[in-house]
């Protein structure tokens, strides 16, 4: 809220225009009055009002500040930098205690791993595997002087990844790996590179049987806790198809459709990025955010292909992110925490500030991108839409 307010002082004494027009305005708005719609569905709308605050009114405010205020690649830069900053610190301090535990024999890794600061292992890898993609890319595609530090994080990243012995994380870490890999000109060797390190990873003692629990015919594993979860949130819809549980209702509404009474005590959110909206936000707020996602997908790699200066970097490092986000949201809950809808709405600010403020010759002393998707001759350099 202190960002807002200075935001708003500065803009009031600038006598700058907002930039608020843009192809996520309808989107955001549908967004917004299906978050509203679910305050007034949820059982208890004092705590779904809350959340409608911090999950969408404040993120999405704070992504429209972000868009305003990141006008030159090497800001986007200082953002990044904060966002991996803040990772680290979490992420580094959640390593340190599970590396303790595997040392000292304190922890088996068939076990929920210990957390710090976080509530949770998988919070963990949900906030960390996004803002590694962001540093790929930018450790691939950035300046000189930003590579270094870029590639020092996706270091550190990935080390506090695999830490965090969260299976979804490890998959949405992959698919981001395999997307910078696609897109890169020297694909094949970078293939080989990828295959190998993540192989090397999936070896290692812990990890490998951190992995193969799933294999393990008793319930109570992530699979099949997870089926259980999601057989509920269905039944549920199918009862209330438009309205959902509202938001903070789920696990209150889902209770009765059951069949292990103890995965309705374990579980506040159904654990799926399509359901995960469909119950918390409805019919309406699912929707509304699949249009959000693929637009943030559309304005980023356009923004890749056709963007100038040092933005190209960021606008794939979004695109990586958003994949990340899609690829672990199949089995856990990427948005509704404090820390990720704010994540998510800083990611779309940034690709939306590259598409509203990138132009030709702008932080020229950015090398440009020499890659087989980069803009070459015969492709406009100049960004569309």
């Amino acid at each position: 809220m202190v960002s807002l307010a200075v935001f708003v002082v500065e803009l009031v004494l600038s006598h700058e225009p907002l930039v608020w027009r843009g192809p996520f305005v309808l989107p955001a708005l549908l967004f917004i009055i299906a978050g509203a719609i679910a305050v007034v569905a949820a059982p208890n709308r004092t705590a779904g009002l809350g959340l409608y605050r911090a999950y969408i009114i404040e993120p999405i405010a704070f992504g429209l500040v972000l868009a305003n205020v990141i006008r030159t690649s090497r800001r986007a830069a200082l953002v990044a930098g904060g966002l991996a900053a803040g990772a680290a610190v979490a992420g580094l301090a959640n390593s340190f205690v599970v590396l303790s535990g595997l040392i000292n024999h304190t922890y088996d890794v068939a076990l929920t791993p210990p957390v710090v600061i976080y509530s949770t292992a998988n919070a963990v890898a949900l906030y960390v595997v996004p803002i590694v993609a962001l540093a790929i890319s930018v450790a691939l595609y950035g300046s000189r002087e930003e590579r270094f530090g870029a590639a020092a994080f996706v270091v550190a990243g990935t080390i506090i990844a695999a830490l965090s012995f969260s299976r979804g994380g490890y998959l949405a870490l992959a698919a981001v790996v395999l997307g910078a890999v696609v897109l890169h000109r020297r694909r094949l060797l970078m293939l080989g590179v990828a295959v190998v390190g993540l192989a090397a990873l999936a070896v290692v003692p812990p990890i490998r049987h951190r992995i193969l629990i799933e294999t393990h015919n008793v319930y109570g594993n992530t699979i099949q806790s997870r089926i259980d979860l999601w057989t509920a949130a269905v039944k549920l819809i199918r009862h209330r198809p438009l309205f959902g549980a509202g938001l903070s209702g789920f696990q209150q509404m889902s209770a009765p459709y059951y069949t292990h009474l103890h995965t309705a005590a374990n579980f506040i959110d159904p654990h799926n990025i399509v359901l995960n909206f469909w119950v918390e936000t409805g019919l309406v707020g699912l929707i509304a955010f699949a249009w959000i996602m693929v637009v943030g997908f559309q304005v980023s790699w356009r923004g890749w292909r056709q963007g100038s200066g040092g933005w190209p970097a960021y606008h794939l490092g979004v695109l990586l992110a958003l994949v990340a986000v899609v690829v672990h949201g199949m089995v856990d809950v990427p948005y509704f925490k404090n820390d990720l809808s704010l994540l998510f709405w800083i990611l779309i600010g940034l690709t939306c500030a590259g598409r509203q403020w990138a132009a030709p010759g702008s932080d020229a002393q950015v090398p440009t991108l020499r890659t087989g998707l980069a803009p070459g001759p015969g492709r406009s350099s100049r960004r569309t839409g």
